[in-house]
């Protein structure tokens, strides 16, 4: 059976969903009755028979490649589905790679001769990539408009002050024109105030294919400010992928992609703002959240341990790029 409120698949006796917390009350459809809906799944491409796992919500038919996703308004053919072609694809290719990561920076020279491979796996994971365009409107202050500003105000102030002064060496000043130009020169520089004119409103546009991980059990792994290459991609074709390389399903669906997707470009966008802009006064932004599309992309996951101390990375084999990396 599936949560009558948020969707989500749920044992048989079930009385409350795990995930929202709604009490679940039996519904039959004139269609299809609630039995019949958790055994077996229809394909909405080639009507081949789909058997969805407890808790998956995204599931690619073995027949014709289609994929489905479980919405808050039930099983639905996803519209765009696409893939990435592979282009590590040995060990030897993957090894390679994973020394220059491992063995990068004079501290971890032979790392990877000094550590023992644990695991390795190559996969075809599921990712949602989802676009969201993020506008921040902020008042900050420019620092190197104002240092300029105050410098140049306190050296052509002090330049009067030397003048009015004279140069005199009489008096008990101890400095005479200097000092008097300097303590002018601090009068009209502000005495280190800030400038009103050095602190203006920006904007800051930005747009984001943000990728998230649709396997709940490689949440761990979370892509952070990454994203796919998207040159050679393809429409999906499950016969594309050899046979020894397992397809996962997914078992997050598209709705919480778009929310995970919102959180992470928000702390990537507010990460950026404060990176190019200081002395941030106000903040306001917003964003707009589109629909999104399933790509699966060919993963390289290796463990290796060093001493006692894990090492986990997330290769790219598309691209070749590091995704993630734990314990380097």
């Amino acid at each position: 059976m599936f949560c009558v409120k948020c969707g989500l698949q749920l044992p048989d006796d079930a009385v409350f969903c795990v995930k929202c917390g709604a009490k679940q009350i039996p519904v039959v459809t004139a269609k299809q009755d609630v039995g019949e809906e958790t055994k077996e799944v229809k394909c909405p491409s080639c009507g081949a028979p789909i058997t969805p796992k407890f808790g998956e919500m995204v599931i690619t038919c073995e027949y014709c490649g289609s994929s489905i996703s479980l919405e808050n308004k039930g099983w639905q053919n996803i519209a765009k589905h696409s893939m990435l072609p592979i282009t590590i694809s040995d060990n030897d290719q993957i090894t390679a790679r994973l020394r220059q990561m491992m063995d990068k920076g004079l501290l971890h020279r032979h790392l990877q001769e000094s550590s023992t491979l644990e695991e390795i796996d190559f996969l075809m994971v599921p990712y949602w990539i989802i676009p969201v365009t993020e506008k921040t409107n902020l008042i900050a202050t420019d620092i190197a408009v104002e240092i300029g500003s105050i410098a140049a105000t306190a050296a052509m102030a002090g330049m009067m002050g030397g003048a009015l002064g004279g140069g005199s060496r009489r008096g008990g000043f101890g400095g005479g024109g200097m000092m008097n130009g300097m303590l002018f020169g601090t009068m009209m520089g502000g005495g280190g105030m800030m400038n009103n004119t050095a602190t203006k409103a920006y904007t800051y546009d930005e747009s984001y294919n943000c990728p998230v991980i649709a396997v709940k059990s490689l949440t761990a792994y979370q892509p952070h400010d990454y994203e796919f290459s998207f040159d050679n991609k393809t429409d999906f074709d499950s016969k594309k992928v050899p046979k020894s390389i397992k397809i996962l399903n997914g078992d997050i669906n598209e709705d919480t992609a778009k929310n995970q997707a919102k959180n992470i470009v928000d702390q990537i966008q507010s990460q950026r703002v404060h990176a190019k802009y200081h002395m941030i006064r106000q903040m306001d932004t917003q964003e707009d959240v589109a629909s999104g599309e399933l790509l699966h992309v060919p993963i390289w996951f290796a463990q290796y341990d060093h001493k006692g101390k894990k090492i986990i990375l997330i290769i790219d084999a598309n691209s070749g790029s590091a995704i993630n990396s734990i314990g380097l």
